[in-house]
């Protein structure tokens, strides 16, 4: 690639130069913090307040027959039992995404997975949260046997095999609106049509969420 098509290239941008003069928080939560930043931006000096977020490990599970893996959970801050697929807070010390991405698929669905891939990265709200999402394929499930305790809102989870097509259906008709599921579902139809050309290896770095602001990403791996 040349250095002219490389600047053409549509991507995001790191932002090394942006200076934090001042980050506190400003308001402690059981599973993410709001913090505000004081930060330089050209000759002024601006305010932020965010979630700061410890990242999740998302799973896209798709068996032989092209069904994807969905299951039905109680959200309470939209009051509605949305269809997800696997996902979790990256809230283990030392834990990869990957190893996080293992853990829930066998504590959500009582599944692995002796293929993975990786299928996107998502920053969920970039203008209010350093939430990152990594969202894997998991292929050639099998059922696994573990010793979690489904509680909460967990304990009434239904598990649904839906053909990725109907999902995809689902999605663009505004049935499903879990944002995560939406981006995993429309990605596995787009790389599937490529014929899964545009899978990544499951261990890439994962630059952005090394990047970004706040204490509850930056203290996990």
């Amino acid at each position: 690639m040349t250095d002219d098509a490389a600047d053409r290239l549509l991507s995001d941008a790191p932002a090394p130069e942006i200076e934090v003069r001042e980050s506190e928080v400003i308001a402690h939560g059981a599973v993410w913090d709001v913090r505000r930043d004081r930060f330089a931006f050209g000759e002024t000096e601006l305010v932020r307040d965010y979630v700061d977020h410890t990242g999740v490990a998302a799973v896209l599970g798709i068996d032989d027959e092209d069904r994807v893996l969905l299951l039905r959970q109680y959200r309470h801050p939209i009051g509605a039992r949305d269809w997800e697929i696997v996902a979790g807070l990256m809230d283990v010390d030392g834990e990869s995404a990957l190893a996080g991405a293992q853990r829930e698929l066998a504590e959500e669905a009582d599944l692995a997975a002796d293929r993975w891939d990786l299928l996107a990265d998502v920053c969920s709200s970039p203008g209010g949260s350093t939430e990152a999402v990594r969202i894997f394929l998991a292929r050639d499930l099998r059922p696994v046997a573990h010793d979690y305790v489904r509680e909460g809102e967990e304990a009434e989870i239904e598990v649904r095999w839906v053909p990725l097509d109907d999902a995809v259906a689902a999605v663009l008709a505004g049935r499903l609106q879990n944002s995560t599921t939406m981006i995993a579902v429309l990605s596995a139809a787009a790389s599937r049509a490529a014929g899964w050309s545009t899978l990544r290896p499951a261990d890439a770095p994962w630059e952005r969420r090394a990047a970004v602001r706040g204490e509850r990403s930056r203290t996990r791996t």
